[in-house]
């Protein structure tokens, strides 16, 4: 009988490049400042690592859709290299192999890394991933805005909340994570930003604002894994587990029947649900120490609060102004490094950089944006649109 993966999987070491504009900067180097950042903090040789999970989604514009790149990039020598792609999950999905291969005793030490380089695209937002039936039968003409800001239809239908709420409410995300960003030396965006800005900023795709859609970045991120008995016996005192990792994909039930009301998004509902169940965790609102979630757009955001059951359904507008997911004073903090509205989205490094942030908190390391004594992480990406696409999970923890 299947038993999950909780506490098999120690994080021995991550890394994260600086995000942001790098025009100078190849996808190979970036994939170096993530890797020799994580390799110095894990206290290994390169030689220990015996296999590597390679996250990158948009191979048009990156490095190809093998795992050649990343082999040569890090001098991964003779050693199996996996390249994946599951759209904005990309990263979580190459932490997943990664963990999956230790615990289930395949290797001892694995890597997982994600690098994106989305800027030499010239593309404002995110270039056309997908070719053929995806795109054509589903989101003919659309666009990333346009299909999350559908969710504020659904959502204030369902729950009669005011338009003028809702706006406060959207703002606030936004506001909260620019106040976080100017603490995280690595993200895109580090400048404070008034909510009298955001609420008069021009509108995108109604409700959305300008400020209440994430950036376009380059950025990497990577971890390595070991069992916690190596990771032990290499000097760590201080560890990190995976708790959880979990994947949901829709089926296209969505789009198809009316079992979907528009509000929520069913695919995180189902993975929060198992992987609460694999962390043992029974009330995330009084166990979850913080939260990086996919905040694509703040309304995404406001959803997700309430579909990784945080906040009661209907409820995440008044927590949101309540500050309930501030840093300072907040129940549980969320996107305390700025998150994706900071940081930007470089698909593939996206889910790590969160696990990345997490890792960082657990262990004491965030400096002036250090939140107290946080006990377990959770990581949330959200890919393709909420009515067709994929939910990924990751919750982190210390290990006693």
């Amino acid at each position: 009988m299947a038993t999950g993966i909780k506490d098999k999987v120690a994080i021995i070491g991550m890394g994260c490049s600086q995000f942001g504009e790098r025009w100078d900067t190849g996808t190979d180097k970036l994939l170096a400042e993530a890797f020799d950042e994580a390799l110095a903090d894990a206290g290994i040789e390169r030689e220990q690592i015996e296999a590597a999970w390679y996250g990158s989604c948009i191979d048009s514009v990156n490095v190809g859709n093998s795992a050649i790149p990343a082999s040569v990039a890090l001098r991964l020598d003779g050693i199996p290299v996996s390249r994946v792609e599951n759209m904005c999950a990309t990263g979580t999905e190459a932490l997943r192999g990664a963990a999956y291969a230790v615990a289930s005793g395949a290797v001892d030490i694995a890597l997982a890394i994600g690098a994106e380089k989305l800027k030499d695209t010239g593309y404002g937002g995110l270039p056309t991933a997908y070719k053929g039936t995806f795109n054509d039968l589903w989101l003919p003409l659309g666009s990333a805005p346009a299909g999350f800001a559908q969710l504020a239809a659904g959502y204030r239908n369902k729950f009669q909340v005011s338009k003028d709420e809702l706006k406060k409410a959207l703002a606030h995300v936004s506001w909260k994570s620019h106040q976080n960003g100017v603490l995280s030396p690595k993200a895109h965006f580090r400048k404070e930003v008034s909510m009298e800005t955001i609420l008069n900023a021009p509108m995108i795709a109604e409700p959305l604002g300008l400020y209440d859609c994430s950036g376009v970045s380059d950025g990497a991120a990577a971890a390595i894994v070991t069992t916690p008995e190596i990771a032990r016996a290499l000097g760590k005192k201080d560890m990190v587990t995976i708790k959880a990792i979990q994947l949901a994909i829709s089926s296209g039930v969505e789009t198809t029947t009316n079992q979907w009301d528009g509000s929520h998004v069913r695919n995180t509902r189902t993975a929060a649900k198992r992987a609460y169940e694999e962390a043992g965790i029974t009330n995330p609102r009084k166990q979850v120490s913080l939260m990086e979630v996919h905040d694509c757009f703040s309304i995404t955001e406001l959803v997700t609060m309430e579909d990784l059951f945080i906040s009661e359904e209907g409820r995440a507008v008044r927590d949101i102004l309540d500050g309930f997911y501030d840093r300072e004073g907040g129940g549980v903090p969320c996107q305390v490094d700025g998150g994706l509205k900071c940081f930007g989205h470089p698909i593939a490094a996206t889910g790590l950089r969160m696990a990345y942030e997490n890792y960082t908190q657990l262990l004491g390391r965030a400096g002036k944006r250090q939140l107290d004594n946080p006990t377990m992480g959770l990581s949330h990406n959200l890919g393709g649109v909420p009515y067709l696409g994929i939910a990924a999970i990751s919750i982190l923890g210390l290990h006693s």
